[in-house]
This record gives C-alpha cells, structure tokens and sequence, in this order.
C-alpha cells in the first residue's frame, strides 16, 4: 500500500505530481493552437467575490415601524424593490468530470467509523467485551492518522491545484476556527470511541446516521464538519448525560418518521429521557463538571426542535424549566461576562453561549419576558461585537440584538409597565435602529453560485434580511390598537412574502432555519394572503419534513391560529387573535426556533 511507509508515499505524490503537470501542458497547448477559444473552466466558474456586495454603497432605508402616534414617522413609505428577487429553481451543478484537473481524485465521501464496545462483568469481574463498528460518509477529508510518521510535505497538493483556478475557491473568506468548542481541538483520529449497552446501538446509529445532521445546518454550511466532529460526537464520547439526551432524541425522530407505535419505542423514550434527568441531577448535586452539564441541558432544550410532532403526548419537562437551570450554570461559568470583557479582541465565542444567547432571545419571545441576558446582548450591540449567532444561526448578530430589544418592549407592554404614549416613542427608537441595519435591494440575490455551491455570507444576508421584516411585523404588532387589517402589517407582509423566494426551500433548503420569521409574520397574515399560499408550496415542497420539529409545531400553531382569527372576521368581532394566547389555550409549551 503506498501510504505505508514514506518512501512509497514520496513515489506516489511524483506520480500524482506528474499526471498534473502533464495536465497543465496539454491545456496551455490547446489554448494557444486555439485563437477563439472558451474561458477555461477555471475562470468561467469562479465565484463572485465579496466586493460585489459591497457594503459601502449608498443604503436603502426602508420604513420603520413606528407608532401613528409619533410625529414626522410615514407608514405608508414605499417598500423596496423587489425586482431583485428573481428565483432560480435550476442551478447548473458544476460539471467537474470535464475538467482534467479532477480526475485523479473523484469527489467520493469519506467513511467514518463510529466504534461501539460493551462490557459484560459477573461479580465486578469483567468476563466478555464485545466492540463494534458503524460507519457514516462526509466529504470532510480525515486528519493524518496518528500510526504514519508526519510527512510535511503533504501539503503540496492543495498548492498544485488550488492555486490555479477559482473552481473550489469561496467567495468569502471564512472562519472555521470561529467558535470556542468546549471540547477543544478535535481529534487526530475520526473515530469516536462510543460506548452504549448493545440494546441501545441501533439508536446511536440513527442518530448519526440520520438525526445528526438535521441539528445545525446554518453552522454546517459556515463550518463543514463542525458541528459533527466538535460538538456532538466528541459530547456523546465524554459526557454519558449528554448520551442519554441523544438516544432518546433518536428514538422520537424513528417514532414520528416510520410511524412506530407501542409500548418499546415509548419506553426507549422515556428510559433515556429520564436518565438523562437522573444523571443531570447527579451532577449538579456534585457541583462540579458544569461545561457538561451545561452542554447536556442546552441539547434537551434544542435538539427538541429538529425530532418530534406537535402531538407528542410522553410527559416531560418544558423547555424554559430545563432553561433555569442552563441560565444558572451560564453564570456560574461568568460566559456572559467573559463575553463583554472581550469585546474589542479577536475572540472565539463560546459555543455554549451562542446556543444559549440563540434560546434565550427568541424562546423569550415564546413566553412574552425579556431575555435573561438582555443587558449582555446591548453592551455588546454599543460595542458592534459578535456573538456568533449569525455563524450558528444564520441571522446577524446585530439583528438579533435588536430584536432582543423588542422582546423587551413587549415583555413590558404586557405587564402594563407602559403607557401608550412612552410605548409609541420606543416603538419609533426601536423602528429607527431597524432603518440603520437595511442593506441595498441589490446586495440581495440567490444564494447559490453559477456552479451550485451555496455561498454563505449571502444566504447570512438573505436570511437576515428576512429576520429584519419579521422583527419590523414584531414591533408594528406593538403599536396600540393595530390590527392585521392595518395597511402598514399588509405591506410588511407581502415584502416578507417577496423576501422568501431568497430562501432555498425543500428537503435540502433552509425553511426549518426561519421557523421564528415564519411564525410572526404567518400570524398576522390574512385570509386570501398571499404569505398562506407561499406557505403551502414551501410545506408541499418539504414533504413530510414538514410535519416534524418546531416547522410542524409552527404550522400547527399558525393553522390554528388562521382558524380563529378568520372566524372572528366573518363575525366581524374585531378581536385580534395573538399566537401565545393560542398556545396557551391549547397547552402548547413550544420552543419555535
């Protein structure tokens, strides 16, 4: 095998080597006995660079949502332009095979061992070990592997290739060292030593081979792999909490996706749903090891939203019970402090607490309270610093922030700690702040390049951009006495509407990371809208996808929503129907993120 020692691998990179040379011979012959000839491929497939979204041209306000009540504020202020929003529904995958330089190494995924062992005692003596491997693909390539002796000058292949063309080069430069994992630098080896009694394998087998990658997609398009290699599968080696929360996660996502019924695939659930309690509770007692109890608690809370129907019915704890606690360990780790304190460096934020940051100024929307964090996250909007949400999540940190702020206004809205004419001057404050955050129609556009590959700081502005209108409805719904009927919500809609054809759909898509933008802006929707229309398309287009984690608890929710709403307008009653007033009637204890 040519990888066995260095001599053989020396002769097997001068093989390699010289296939490619003699590659880029013959095509510099063909271009000069050809006097008309095509751009080659290298050039007629690169990306577009970042300078064609500069951010230094002239911005496009759109309008604020302010109160009537304020003076000198227009709500009937044009929309943008929407000619930007074309959608391409068939992207041209890149055609590699016809290129010379590619053909040495045929794009096939790497497998990835996951290895299992159970260990069988008698009497505290162990008397059997059984270990077993599964096996998952990626196209990440693997690390060295620890038994080969370093070999330096490996790295001259990526500098033959990848430096003469722009076929596999971003448009954007990306950070994939961006995060502060709490499991530090990944493995030299991919394979994870996982260990799980024998009645439970098949469990951890679907997670990683099915449930996995359905967490973080927007973290997966930003840092390919890391989600896998340095969150989840190094957490189910270590922290046995952690485990339990994720082979019960399993077992709902093979209940809800094939249907099964039944008291083993209940008791599964329910086995490790409470042993991941027991185990929680074990720890904290300790007081001790708080990352992983940190790490298990926020996974019960969000691993939630990719498994499940809405009418799961099993017992257990709700999401913002779990959240006390996670909000305590967050504190007791100082993450919020430690993120202000580095405001003005070049930090790694820690994971733990953008996913926290994530729950809490979203999930307190879920509950109409301020976020626990609050005064965290407008330090760091006065300093511009990241959080990473938008690496994590999608929408810009800035955004985010702003809409913690309006979770803020609203919490204080319904506790009457306002009164209408103070509430309408932070409306238009607020509305203002939105107005400094718009970008020009022109920076918006598909995200996919002419080659088919995805481009993730545009689809970061995409979905900002749709982010940015829900938060606008937010706020606008906050107006005293709005109703949906108003024309300012109407046309609010109809660009969001506008705005999600910049948003790949389907099985594949990114529908399930705007479930928040979808509900508020749904929620004020009319009957005959068009944003209900758009709706089911994207749902038909997700097929039974779309019936499964916080997407079908979102549109449980706004079907039901729709139900009373449009019944109280052939009555014409002129009551406003709000979500959370829904969600409480039916008991419903959703996270919709």
């Amino acid at each position: 095998m040519w990888w066995s020692n260095n001599e053989q691998r020396k002769q097997q990179k001068e093989r390699v080597k010289n296939i490619i040379k003699r590659t880029k011979l013959s095509e510099k012959t063909a271009q000069i006995g050809t006097t008309n000839a095509e751009t080659p491929p290298g050039l007629s497939h690169s990306l577009p660079t970042s300078a064609t979204y500069s951010e230094a041209t002239a911005r496009t306000r759109a309008p604020s949502i302010e109160s009537e009540e304020s003076p000198g504020y227009d709500f009937n202020q044009p929309p943008l332009s929407h000619d930007c929003y074309d959608f391409h529904p068939h992207i041209v995958s890149p055609h590699y095979d016809t290129n010379a330089h590619y053909q040495p190494f045929p794009s096939t995924p790497y497998e990835v061992d996951i290895k299992t062992e159970r260990q069988m005692y008698v009497n505290d003596v162990p008397t059997r070990r059984d270990s077993m491997i599964s096996t998952f693909s990626t196209y990440q390539p693997p690390s060295g592997h620890p038994t080969l002796p370093a070999f330096p000058e490996d790295e001259w292949i990526n500098e033959s290739i990848y430096d003469t063309g722009d076929m596999f080069s971003a448009e954007e430069g990306l950070d994939f060292d961006f995060f502060d994992f709490s499991h530090g630098a990944p493995q030299a080896s991919q394979q994870a030593l996982i260990q799980v009694d024998e009645c439970d394998r098949p469990l951890l087998d679907h997670f990683i081979d099915n449930v996995l990658r359905l967490i973080f997609p927007i973290l997966e398009v930003n840092q390919h792999g890391s989600a896998r290699s340095e969150v989840i599968l190094p957490a189910l080696e270590s922290n046995k909490c952690y485990l339990h929360c994720c082979l019960s996660i399993s077992a709902i996502h093979l209940k809800s996706t094939r249907g099964l019924q039944g008291e083993q695939i209940d008791s599964d659930i329910l086995r490790h749903r409470y042993a991941t309690i027991a185990e929680l509770c074990d720890a904290l007692k300790l007081d001790t090891n708080h990352v992983h109890i940190l790490e298990a608690t926020l996974g019960m809370i969000f691993f939630q939203c990719s498994v499940g129907r809405p009418d799961d019915a099993l017992p257990d704890i709700s999401w913002h019970q779990h959240f006390q606690a996670a909000i305590s360990l967050v504190r007791k780790l100082e993450l919020p402090h430690a993120m202000v304190h580095d405001n003005n460096a070049r930090v790694h934020p820690p994971f733990n607490m953008t996913l926290a940051s994530w729950i809490d100024i979203l999930g307190a929307t879920m509950l109409g309270r301020s976020p626990q964090f609050a005064d965290t996250y407008r330090e760091k909007n006065q300093s511009g610093s990241t959080s990473g949400l938008c690496e994590l999540m999608g929408c810009e940190d800035s955004m985010m922030y702003l809409i913690s702020e309006i979770a803020c206004l609203d919490a204080l809205k319904s506790a009457n700690g306002i009164n209408d004419m103070q509430l309408c001057q932070l409306i238009g404050s607020l509305g203002k702040s939105l107005d400094t955050t718009e970008v020009p129609p022109e920076s918006l556009a598909w995200p996919y390049s002419s080659t088919g590959a995805i481009r993730p700081k545009q689809l970061s502005r995409n979905m900002t951009a749709v982010f940015r209108l829900a938060a606008r409805i937010y706020l606008c719904s906050l107006v005293p006495h709005k109703s949906k009927d108003d024309p300012t919500l109407h046309s609010l809609v109809d660009r969001f509407t506008g705005t999600l054809h910049l948003i790949p759909h389907g099985p594949d898509g990114f529908d399930k990371s705007i479930v928040w933008p979808l509900l508020i802006a749904g929620s004020q929707s009319t009957a005959g809208s068009v944003f209900r229309q758009v709706l089911a398309v994207r749902m038909a287009s997700l097929g039974e996808h779309a019936e499964f984690g916080s997407f079908g608890r979102m549109v449980r929710l706004l079907q039901e929503v729709w139900r009373q709403s449009d019944d109280c307008d052939r009555r014409e009653s002129g009551q406003n129907v709000h979500w959370r007033d829904v969600m409480q009637q039916k008991g419903w204890d959703f996270l919709l993120i």
